[in-house]
């Protein structure tokens, strides 16, 4: 049964959940140690909610939670692809430092490139804080037969996808629970092996039981099984993130269009749509649940997303995904990297609330250490945010650095207002870096590296000296090594 289908149902759903048990609100007390809840979309743009520009794709749920809390303007993910950006935020450092520094098969059929044993992680700090973790939605820093199994990274629960590329498909055959397979009531279609995906990417033929549905379902018992005690929730969706393995007519699934089912679109435009809001309305019902339990007050909800849009799609392109800024997912460009974040959180941040704070996925980890109470790690990049949360001051970041680590690659830093980028960084090290004054130009749409050689100097030399070297992700000619 897929509860998200329809807000009304989600809201059974916490009926049934809550008919059972009663409110556990006296057994948390205000002021301890607050449930945290982290929830990322997959490819959700700047632009794609209403909170920040989005005319057409309705997200009343997640404006609500805008208009109840905090909303950040400049905030960035790790990267402008998957595993890399998830990197970055588990381990709180950036991509010249963080071990995933792009998406990569690891030695076929198992998965992206895994996260070493003994790694520091988000989860792994919370948990020695006394927290419960656990994590429901897509992982892609390791298969569970290597030293990437979550379960080998601080969460006691994991449910979901391991592998990105199995991710893909909405449908799937199966989700891991912790270590076992969980066979699902779809039919599967997989392609061929020769192919650069080996054979793991899919479409389904007969589609019963949905994967986001299913996500929200097991954080909903998540929720109601923890909610006693401190928790660490992550939430990593895979909405609205393309199945590009089926025809271009079917990429974004959804189990219907809803609202969008009778709008003058083409299909895609009205599938991308269904599938935010379809979203949007489930996430509205985990809000409703944690009212039901009477931890409200005291749990710290994020959502975000791990990337910019799509790239290069009429769908995108319509909503207008990126909103102001240039560029998709696979840029450097602020498109790519620039994501939403709302955080709620009622017993300690007032409602309308909107910083310009400059922060990114590897604030997270210290940040999310110091609301927990535990001792944040020193050898990360990070720098916690938790006082903008009381509307303080906090320490900010000199720069801000990325890495893309696919085709001929890209660096990009940021210094006060001027944003440097150097594509083709893998082919051509030395290539030309382009310089955008972002105060006066957030659109990227003037480069004026002429103009401040001085300036450009400086970002040369700081994106030599934000990174470390790595075999498996470097920045010259030779091919990835195993």
């Amino acid at each position: 049964m897929n509860f998200c289908h329809q807000f009304p149902c989600c809201i059974l759903l916490i009926f049934l959940l809550s008919a059972c048990t009663e409110k556990v609100a006296d057994s948390q007390e205000s002021g301890s140690s607050p449930n945290i809840i982290y929830i990322m979309a997959d490819d959700l743009g700047y632009g794609d909610l209403g909170v920040y520009g989005q005319t057409k794709i309705k997200t009343p749920r997640l404006d609500q939670m805008a208009r109840e809390g905090l909303v950040f303007t400049q905030f960035y993910a790790g990267t402008s692809v998957c595993a890399p950006s998830r990197s970055s935020l588990i381990t709180g450092l950036h991509t010249g430092h963080t071990e995933i520094r792009g998406n990569y098969q690891y030695r076929l059929r198992n998965g992206q490139y895994p996260l070493s044993e003994g790694t520091t992680t988000l989860a792994g700090v919370l948990k020695e804080a006394g927290y419960k973790t656990g994590m429901i939605g897509k992982w892609g820093l390791g298969d569970p037969n290597t030293n990437g199994n979550p379960l080998n990274h601080g969460w006691d629960f994991f449910y979901g996808y391991t592998d990105q590329v199995l991710a893909h498909n909405y449908y799937p055959e199966y989700l891991w629970k912790n270590n076992e397979k969980v066979y699902l009531d779809n039919e599967v279609q997989y392609l061929d092996s020769s192919l650069w995906h080996d054979g793991l990417g899919s479409y389904s033929t007969v589609k019963n039981d949905y994967s986001n549905d299913l996500f929200f379902e097991e954080a909903y018992a998540f929720l109601k099984e923890n909610a006693s005690n401190p928790f660490f929730l992550y939430l990593p969706l895979t909405i609205p993130h393309d199945n590009g393995e089926q025809s271009d007519t079917m990429r974004w699934e959804v189990p219907d269009q809803g609202i969008y089912a009778d709008k003058p679109w083409t299909k895609n435009e009205r599938d991308y749509a269904a599938m935010i809001t379809h979203m949007d309305s489930c996430i509205g019902a985990l809000l409703q649940q944690l009212q039901q339990l009477g931890i409200d007050g005291n749990t710290i909800v994020l959502f975000t997303s791990d990337n910019g849009p799509y790239k290069d799609h009429p769908v995108t392109e319509f909503f207008d995904s990126n909103g102001p800024l240039r560029g998709f997912k696979r840029d450097l460009y602020e498109g790519g990297i620039r994501v939403p974040l709302i955080v709620r959180w009622p017993e300690t941040i007032a409602a309308g609330q909107s910083t310009d704070h400059v922060s990114a996925f590897w604030d997270i980890l210290p940040t999310f250490a110091d609301l927990a109470g535990a001792e944040v790690p020193t050898e990360i990049d990070g720098l916690s945010m938790a006082s903008v949360f009381e509307g303080g001051e906090v320490e900010k970041h000199e720069i801000m650095y990325w890495e893309f680590h696919e085709g001929t690659g890209a660096q990009a830093i940021l210094k006060d207002q001027w944003k440097a980028i150097r594509n083709d960084a893998i082919t051509n090290p030395k290539n030309d870096i382009e310089l955008y004054n972002l105060s006066t130009d957030l659109g990227e749409e003037t480069n004026v590296a002429a103009d401040h050689p001085d300036i450009v100097r400086m970002m040369d030399s700081l994106m030599l000296a934000s990174r470390t070297h790595s075999d498996v992700f470097p920045f010259y000619g030779d091919a990835f090594k195993n």
